[in-house]
Parts: structure tokens; C-alpha cells; sequence
């Protein structure tokens, strides 16, 4: 499976400038490949290897083309069918999707190679915290090492990018052949299972009533709202403008490195804890679309959340499943019961059973015995469902968990 190493890099004064000027042509080169695509005959596309074939055209016609790294381009021209077959596939699926969009200058940031030739790794530096890195047509930057870097010849890609913040990042992509078998479900002991149900109140709450808190950022969306003040009342695109814009930048990527990092370490602790993780397969778009509270459930980013558990469940061995998230709340996990019951009811009380526990924990519960089930290690025979009258019960605060893991530190 294919593993990315994202690294911090430092360029020089010319380098920067070379670099940030060739990913403005390839942005031109972008365009006009988009151009040429959809002028083209609807039924007589061109292909990304018709688009390379021409692009030797494009070079003797406007010569700045030809300045950049050829292959760059070439991958540049790629990257526009790739995202045409991700169109292609949102569309068969139902969602109203468009035409690939015009990139202005700024919207378009890095240049990419995938064959060794294009580059080259230097870990003689002399300084243990650095090693070099060359990319065709642009030059030699240093790498901050903050891990191992591979050598050349098991890296695959090279991404170099710039930040909105100014500040240039490079990704090294790696094939990760030794990854560990994920063990069979028959050897695997019910405790080393969980159920994890996507909370309101709390970020998630797993089955074993392990609750984790939503991530406070109220002082960084303040610093965000105050950056984004000061924006609007510069002047568009002055040297002022410029500098408000790049603290903007820099307050938003605050907000958005503190979340990464709590899903990471978030992802990481599921994944090296259980053998099995059951989660709800959750379709963010309405409930964004619907919610009063849509902010908060965008900050959560749960989609996001939930493609780095099923990516870290490869690389560590770990059955993931993802069920319907329908009726998980309602569904009483003893008996079967379904008891519809207003959002603001943290309580689960079954009128048929006489179960009662905590909301999300019941609901985490039907998730995990779910996820069994499409595994083929739940229970084979089906229980009968039957739906009860609403409970209403007094509004109370919701259950304290019996362990909660403090934001940036699972499984502390």
C-alpha cells in the first residue's frame, strides 16, 4: 500500500522564486489542458496520453511551456483525468457535480514527479537534522528530518507544495510492502472489539463507555474572526493585504493542524488498541446541509476521520467496518427494541426490557454488533425488531464517562 511522509522544507531566496514560477506555468498548462478538453468534440474527448502527445504543439507555440520540467507537466495533464473519473464517479452516485474549474493565479501550488530520474536525495549533510533534496528544473532545498527520510529508489512521488501561509512542504510518497495480515476473526477475543458511534456531546463515544471530548478551539476561531477583521479593512491586494492575508492563513492553519493532530493520534490509538473497530458510515454532506449546529459538525470533520482509520487499519493490521448509522440510537442493544426519542434525551430507556444506560453508549453497542454481523462474527440468527411509543423522560445532562481521553493524547 502506498504511505505518505510529509516534511517541512526550507528553500532559498532563488530557489523559492524558480519554484513558485514554474507551478504558475504548469497552472497555465492546467488551464489550457482543460481548455482543449472540453472544446474538444463531446463525443471525441482526448485522453491524458492524447493530451501529452500534443503537448510538444503547445511547447513550440507558447514557449514559456517548454520551461518547466516536461514531466511535470505531463503529471499536471494527469491530474486533470484523474479528477475527471472522480467527477465521473460523484456523478454516477447521484450528486450533482460540474465541470472542472478555471485556476487562477494562487489556486494552483505544487509540482509533482513520480520517476527517480526527476529526483534525488542527499542525507550527507553533515547535520543529522537536515538532508537535501533535488527536483528537475528547480534545484536543491534542505528537509527537515523529523524522521527517517527513505532513500531515493523506494520513494515513488514527489510533491513539492507551498502553503497559503508561504511556507513550502514536500511529500514523499513510499510503497509500504511488510504490512501486518489482519488476524482472523476467529482468534480474535471479544474485549480486543469496539463499537464507536460519532457523538454529540462528546467526539466519540466507543462501546465500552470510553468517551472523548470535542476538541476546544474557541480562542483560535476568536484569533481567526479578529484576522479575518483586519483583512477586510485593508486594502485588495497591497503590500498590507498581502502580510493580513498570510496571518489569516496562519490562524486558519492553526485551527486545522490541532484538528489533524487529535485524529491522528485519535486513529492511531483505535487502531494499535482493537483488533476490530465498528464505526458509523456517516453522510456528512446533509446533515451539514440540515443542522443548526452544521459548524460544530464540520469542525468535527468526521469524513476525514473516518478515511484516516480505514488508511491506519491497513498499515496496523486492523479489521475496520463501516455499518449504516440508521437506528443505531433507537435500537435497544439487549433486546431490539426501537424507541424513537427527541436529540435532546442523553438517556436510553427501553419500555420493553427495562434497559438503561447512557445513548450513545447503547448506540455504540448496535454499531459494534453490527460491524460483527457484515464481518460474519456476529450473531447468524436475526432478532426480530419491534418499535415502541417515544419516551419522553426529564432533561438531564448527559452521562459522564468512565474515562475520558484528553484531546491530543489517546489512549492516555
Amino acid at each position: 500500500m502506498k504511505h505518505t511522509l510529509r516534511f517541512r522544507v526550507y528553500l532559498s531566496d532563488d530557489v523559492a522564486s524558480e519554484a513558485w514560477r514554474h507551478i504558475d506555468i504548469l497552472r497555465q498548462i492546467r488551464n489550457h489542458a482543460v481548455r482543449d478538453y472540453y472544446r474538444s468534440d463531446y463525443n471525441n474527448r482526448p485522453s491524458d496520453y492524447d493530451q501529452h502527445n500534443t503537448f510538444t504543439d503547445w511547447t513550440e507555440r507558447w514557449s514559456i511551456f517548454a520551461e518547466p520540467s516536461q514531466h511535470a507537466a505531463q503529471q499536471a495533464i494527469s491530474q486533470i483525468h484523474s479528477d475527471l473519473v472522480t467527477l465521473q464517479e460523484r456523478r454516477n452516485n447521484g450528486s450533482d457535480v460540474g465541470r472542472l474549474q478555471w485556476q487562477a493565479k494562487g489556486e494552483f501550488r505544487s509540482v509533482s514527479y513520480n520517476q527517480s530520474s526527476r529526483f534525488n536525495v542527499d542525507h550527507n549533510t553533515g547535520d543529522n537534522r537536515f538532508v537535501r533534496l533535488r527536483v528537475e528544473k528547480i534545484g536543491w532545498f534542505k528537509i527537515r528530518a523529523d524522521r527517517d527520510i527513505p532513500p531515493v529508489d523506494e520513494i515513488d512521488k514527489v510533491i513539492l507544495k507551498k502553503e497559503t501561509t508561504g511556507e513550502w512542504y514536500v511529500s514523499l510518497v513510499t510503497t509500504v510492502e511488510d504490512t501486518p495480515d489482519k488476524p482472523p476473526l476467529s482468534q480474535i477475543e471479544p474485549e480486543n472489539c469496539v463499537g464507536v458511534d460519532l457523538g454529540i456531546t462528546s467526539y466519540i463515544h466507543t462501546s465500552e463507555n470510553l468517551s472523548v471530548d470535542m476538541l476546544e478551539l474557541s480562542n483560535e476561531y476568536d484569533r481567526y474572526a479578529r484576522e479575518q477583521r483586519k483583512l477586510d479593512r485593508k486594502e485588495h491586494g497591497s503590500a498590507n493585504w498581502e502580510k493580513q492575508r498570510r496571518k489569516v492563513a496562519q490562524a486558519k492553519r492553526t485551527i486545522k493542524r490541532k484538528v489533524c493532530d487529535y485524529q491522528h493520534k485519535l486513529t492511531t490509538w483505535l487502531v494499535t488498541e482493537y483488533d476490530v473497530v465498528a464505526v458509523e458510515d456517516l453522510d456528512v454532506k446533509p446533515i451539514l446541509e440540515t443542522s443548526q449546529n452544521a459548524k460544530n459538525k464540520q469542525d468535527a470533520a468526521w469524513s476525514r476521520f473516518l478515511e484516516l482509520l480505514e488508511y491506519k487499519a491497513d498499515l496496523h493490521g486492523t479489521h475496520v467496518e463501516k455499518v449504516k448509522p440508521e437506528g443505531t440510537t433507537k435500537e435497544c442493544a439487549v433486546c431490539g427494541v426501537e424507541t424513537a426519542k427527541p436529540i435532546w434525551v442523553r438517556e436510553h430507556s427501553c419500555p420493553a426490557c427495562g434497559h438503561t444506560e447512557d445513548r450513545d453508549l447503547n448506540a455504540a453497542k448496535n454499531i459494534l454488533n453490527r460491524g460483527l454481523k457484515q464481518l460474519g462474527a456476529g450473531r447468524s440468527e436475526s432478532t426480530s425488531v419491534q418499535t415502541a411509543l417515544p419516551t419522553f423522560t426529564p432533561h438531564r445532562e448527559a452521562v459522564d464517562a468512565k474515562r475520558v481521553i484528553e484531546p491530543g493524547s489517546p489512549g492516555a
